[in-house]
């Protein structure tokens, strides 16, 4: 197996494996349930593999979260292209399907939304274009940052349970619903490790982003 932290093409190599063996769950339809989808992008950024973060534009749902790029499935239409859909409306990112590498779990939100992660590494995906109605700002990651030791951080929390922080600079602290596919991305596609010990539908989530 190559390495994926090594180059876009050794991730997309060891992403589509690794994916391909992913046992994934989708939560059930269920009356008031709704589907959204979100793209886990890998592109090339000053030289290294690296995946897209948003902070979302100041307004409406979600204003001024980190997150990443996708939303809600309009009436027909599958969470893959609800989340491809949205990466194009929100970054003006284009991807093919011979781009989409697998999907992760779906995350069940506290906001009524089942959340698919896709993964993609699209061959020529431009630069972001980011619309200034949904984006306020474009980042990148570096996988090898993702993959760090001290990149996840359980916070325990009064009553029991830890929170999930995804450390990602020292100003970067991204929560579940994000901060849970981000790390189960690190922990199956980047880190292969075991799906029954990467499960992430019961992960404790802030009350602010149950809006």
């Amino acid at each position: 197996m190559t390495d994926p932290l090594a180059s876009l093409p050794s991730f997309r190599e060891a992403a589509a494996a690794r994916l391909g063996a992913f046992p994934h769950t989708t939560v059930p339809d269920s009356p008031g349930s709704r589907r959204a989808g979100v793209v886990l992008c890998v592109v090339e950024h000053e030289d290294v593999p690296s995946v897209i973060l948003i902070r979302r534009a100041y307004r409406g749902r979600n204003a001024g979260q980190w997150g990443l790029p996708g939303g809600r499935a309009d009436e027909g239409e599958t969470p893959e292209q609800a989340a491809l859909r949205e990466l194009h409306e929100e970054l003006g990112m284009r991807v093919e399907p011979a781009d989409v590498l697998g999907r992760l779990d779906d995350f069940p939100a506290a906001s009524g939304f089942s959340i698919t992660p896709i993964v993609v590494a699209p061959s020529n995906p431009g630069t972001p274009r980011p619309s200034p109605d949904e984006v306020h700002s474009v980042h990148h990651v570096s996988l090898s940052r993702l993959a760090a030791d001290d990149t996840p951080r359980w916070v325990p929390q009064i009553g029991g349970g830890r929170l999930l922080q995804m450390r990602l600079r020292p100003d970067w602290v991204v929560h579940a619903p994000t901060g849970a596919m981000l790390w189960q991305f690190r922990e199956v596609v980047l880190l292969g490790r075991d799906a029954g010990q990467a499960r992430v539908a019961g992960f404790l989530q802030p009350d602010w982003t149950r809006t």
